[in-house]
């Protein structure tokens, strides 16, 4: 089996995981990452090579750029005060903790070396806590907290983490230099974030094209990412304030071919790329456990105990964090989500895994210094991180849904409903304002009036069956049999109609290209 084959398997693996994760009720990149821990002990599976300043680069960009679409702005601004406890505050205190330990512990490792090994474990990974959130079900301010936390930690972790190998590289170190490298590339990447956003969102409307705006959104997040770190600004930072604007400057609310084929695209995406990071993670092992050959026990014994500072420390952070949270909760922030029980809190500790980024950073710590000699530790280095990564992404995985269950963690169905009620509500006043208006300046005949004035009605009856009474329900009832026969009467004539037309792509003298054009007319009236 070559390189290439592997990656094929690993592209199939991706697919077949999600499904299977379903059934059997565990996270999808849990699985993934077991599947590779079992393609790395195949003999005629080849070991990875894959360049490490090539993986940041190539795999953080598109997941991050597929999580923010699930949020928005104003969910950040809500949770300010939670986020950055999470993201920034504990970020240091796990690469303090981290760091000390590692130092006293592993003989000849600089504290520089200890703090680089801090820092690339200290953040959660975004996408492994997002997907494990959203298959469990729970309440939506924790998914939104551990969203907002592996999103921003990752920016807060990396840039402590070149701050530390440039210290053991260099020899050097300068609080003032670092801080200001800190402060400088935060900047950057907002200003980055902020001009691409809006560059790009002017070239979608420019476009008009779905495939077009599709294809664009693609490469988006690889130009901001690459674009702030030859800047000296924060890659990462860069595609978060990017994806961001754009989220929050739709360009057009009627583009729904352009809204529906953005979305698939970026759920294919995002599968596809999260099952081959997670099975990377897998594969990765041969060659940790080649540098520990003849050692085994020693550094399966300070891994243990790095593993055990990284899950204190965040319990025992998210303690006082979340009691200081609800202090500073105020009647005022009625949008801000945080934690309302120890339960919550506890499934918030569990869920802090290990991914993508940690073992990026890890596999990235260069092999020599300046003056040419061995990077100190970096063997070790190594080791642990993978200890920490395979710990909590495959215990704290598997054993997460079983921990929701049993601590009785759910979401507030009652206020998702209520919501969804009061859009319904929203949604349908808002066609009975335009309805009105439009028979301001045309005269329609009263029979028509009646069915749009209904189908007005029906648009938010639709959404949220509970916003109408129980005769106005059994009316609509009657109206969405009556409504569905003759969809699935139109579906088969469409259906018919798209058989022909396909038939006859085979037929002598036929264009190809013109059938499909017509095809495409077919296709698209279908979906509306």
């Amino acid at each position: 089996m070559d390189q290439l084959a592997l990656l094929f398997l690993l592209l199939l693996g991706a697919l077949l995981t999600v499904p299977l994760g379903e059934r059997l009720g565990l996270p999808a990149p849990v699985l993934m990452t077991l599947v590779g821990i079992v393609l790395a002990f195949l003999p005629f599976v080849p070991n990875v090579e894959v360049p490490p300043e090539f993986i940041l680069p190539l795999v953080l960009p598109p997941l991050l750029y597929a999580s923010v679409q699930r949020t928005s702005w104003r969910q950040f601004a809500a949770n300010r005060r939670p986020i950055f406890l999470l993201a920034v505050a504990l970020v240091f205190v796990t690469t303090a903790a981290v760091g000390a330990v590692a130092h006293s512990l592993v003989p000849g490792l600089p504290l520089a070396a200890a703090l680089a090994l801090g820092a690339l474990v200290a953040p959660p990974d975004p996408v492994a806590a997002t997907a494990v959130a959203g298959s469990l079900g729970l309440p939506r301010r924790l998914v939104s907290i551990l969203e907002g936390e592996g999103l921003f930690n990752d920016v807060t972790a990396i840039v402590l983490y070149h701050v530390a190998i440039a210290a053991v590289v260099s020899g050097s170190f300068s609080w003032p230099e670092a801080l200001g490298e800190f402060v400088l590339s935060a900047v950057v990447a907002v200003l980055v974030g902020l001009a691409l956003g809006w560059l790009s969102n002017k070239l979608i409307g420019l476009l008009g094209d779905a495939t077009l705006q599709t294809g664009l959104t693609l490469l988006v997040p690889f130009v901001s990412y690459v674009l702030a770190e030859e800047l000296h600004g924060s890659g990462v930072l860069a595609v978060l304030v990017t994806a961001l604007f754009l989220a929050e400057h739709a360009a057009d609310a009627d583009d729904v071919m352009g809204r529906l084929a953005g979305q698939t695209f970026w759920q294919i995406v995002d599968t596809l790329v999260t099952g081959i990071a997670f099975g990377l993670i897998g594969l990765e092992l041969i060659h940790v456990f080649g540098v520990a050959e003849g050692r085994g026990w020693e550094m399966l014994g300070w891994g243990a105990a790095v593993v055990g500072v990284v899950v204190g420390v965040r319990l025992l952070w998210l303690l006082p964090a979340t009691w200081l949270a609800k202090k500073l909760h105020t009647l005022r922030d009625v949008d801000e989500e945080i934690p309302m029980s120890w339960r919550e809190t506890v499934v918030m500790w569990w869920a802090g895994m290990r991914g993508v980024a940690s073992v990026a950073l890890a596999l990235a710590i260069p092999f020599t210094t300046d003056d040419g000699a061995p990077f100190p530790g970096r063997d070790e280095i190594v080791f642990i991180a993978f200890c920490v990564i395979i710990a909590t992404l495959v215990v704290q995985g598997l054993t997460l849904p079983w921990l929701v269950r049993r601590l009785g963690v759910r979401a507030d169905t009652e206020t998702e409903r209520a919501l969804e009620r009061e859009l319904a509500i929203r949604a349908a006043k808002a066609a009975k304002r335009r309805l009105k208006e439009i028979e301001e300046f045309e005269e329609l005949p009263e029979e028509v009036q009646e069915r749009l004035l209904r189908g007005a009605y029906d648009i938010g009856a639709r959404i949220s069956p509970d916003m109408v009474d129980d005769e106005r329900r059994a009316a609509f009832v009657e109206r969405t049999k009556r409504f569905k026969a003759v969809q699935r009467i139109q579906r088969e004539l469409m259906s018919a109609a798209r058989h022909e037309v396909l038939a006859a792509r085979s037929e002598p003298g036929a264009d190809p290209e013109v059938v499909d054009r017509v095809l495409r007319h077919l296709d698209v009236r279908s979906m509306r």
